[in-house]
């Protein structure tokens, strides 16, 4: 309990948002550890993030506990898999029913609010046969596409995600409200949103990264060129997830967004034998050995794209190897003297982190702990592909 509720205090902190969550974890190694620390940061010049209290957070946990749902977090092994994958990757997840079903192949289906009845027809049938394949369906419990989705995927097995933008207790829309409670207790309901969050227009960009993250593939049906379907399936190809778009009139701008994607290089989907054809393999179940040898408590894998192998073979000068016991050298010191040399050698260009490392003198890991304080303090961007830029 104690590890959770400093979890959540981290998560629920002002300007700490995912990417920043994980690179606190990978600093401090422990929520906790990275709590004590927040009084020394200061990020883009404000002032130090100040955590909400223990006693507000024990509140929100008991609010959830009793609506039946549980908390799942970034440092427990049962996050699911795909998601953690995700570079802004939910430090905590709250969810109702089943758990199991986010650690299982799944497909996302996503479309129009104002779906034609026919489009309706063939997400509900799409779903059903994708369950019935064995896959779980995720959709975001809207009207329209996401709701035939839902439907479809509760006929037989019920095997339904349902990624929602609010609290488990506000759902949305109301006509949901039966087909919400339904699939958390056939499937799963699983957000951000901490109970008592009432859905707004910015807490729906949220509720799609989880669908595009929890997905293998994300099939759209029914997109305009300005919905924010469009959005979702662009999460889930920058996640590197296949796409998939069923085809439809030109004469109905329902349509355009969809066969846009289909131009751009989207799987023609006209029944699951498609769908089934284009997953990529899903990876096995990780063993219990594998899990110990993890452990529940490991941080996320560093946001710097190059290994711990890769930092050992670059070059580094003896002298900064080692330190002589007879000269010991103020780490405080140290430190501000490789962000200073960071700084001066960084521009408003992308540089590759491993050239930054082969350029700075000193050892990898002493100029990734210098990056990550850098960024945390804003001063850095970190960009796709392991670059950095000086902060606009």
């Amino acid at each position: 309990m104690d590890n959770l509720v400093a979890c959540l205090r981290l998560a629920r902190t002002d300007f700490i948002g995912p990417h920043r969550w994980q690179q606190l974890i990978a600093r401090y190694h422990t929520p906790q550890a990275a709590l004590d620390a927040l009084p020394s940061l200061r990020i883009r010049g404000t002032a130090p993030p100040a955590p909400p209290g223990t006693d507000q957070v024990m509140r929100e946990i008991d609010a959830t506990l009793k609506l039946g749902g549980q908390f799942i977090t970034l440092l427990d092994a049962s996050y699911p898999r795909l998601l953690r994958e995700c570079p802004d990757a939910p430090p905590v997840l709250i969810c109702l029913g089943n758990p199991a079903y986010l650690n299982q192949q799944s497909i996302g289906i996503v479309g129009a609010r104002n779906a034609s009845a026919q489009g309706m027809k063939i997400a509900e049938n799409l779903a059903t046969d994708l369950v019935e394949s064995g896959l779980s369906v995720v959709s975001g419990l809207a009207r329209g596409i996401d709701r035939a989705a839902h439907l479809g995927s509760l006929h037989r097995t019920g095997r339904a995600i349902a990624a929602i933008a609010g609290g488990l207790d506000c759902p949305y829309p109301p006509e949901n409200i039966k087909l919400q409670n339904e699939i958390g207790e056939k499937g799963v309901v699983i957000t951000e949103a901490p109970a008592g969050t009432f859905p707004t227009a910015r807490h729906f960009p949220r509720r799609n990264r989880l669908i595009a993250g929890l997905s293998a593939g994300c099939v759209v049906i029914e997109a305009s060129m300005q919905s924010g379907t469009l959005i979702t399936a662009r999460l889930a190809a920058g996640y590197g997830r296949e796409i998939f778009a069923v085809p439809g009139t030109p004469l109905d701008p329902r349509n355009k967004g969809s066969n846009d994607l289909l131009r751009q290089g989207a799987v023609l989907t006209e029944s699951a034998a498609d769908v089934l054809a284009a997953l990529p393999p899903f990876p096995c179940q990780e063993s219990s050995s594998e899990a110990s040898l993890r452990g529940t408590h490991s941080p996320s894998q560093s946001f710097f794209s190059f290994s711990a192998m890769e930092a050992e073979k670059m070059t580094t000068p003896p002298e900064n190897r080692t330190k002589s016991a007879s000269e010991p050298e103020n780490e405080a010191d140290e430190n501000k003297k490789i962000k200073e040399k960071i700084l001066d050698l960084l521009s408003y260009t992308p540089l590759p982190v491993d050239d930054l490392v082969r350029h700075c003198q000193f050892s990898p890991s002493m100029v990734l702990t210098a990056l990550t304080e850098l960024e945390l303090e804003g001063d850095i961007t970190v960009l796709p592909g392991g670059r950095v830029v000086l902060a606009a």
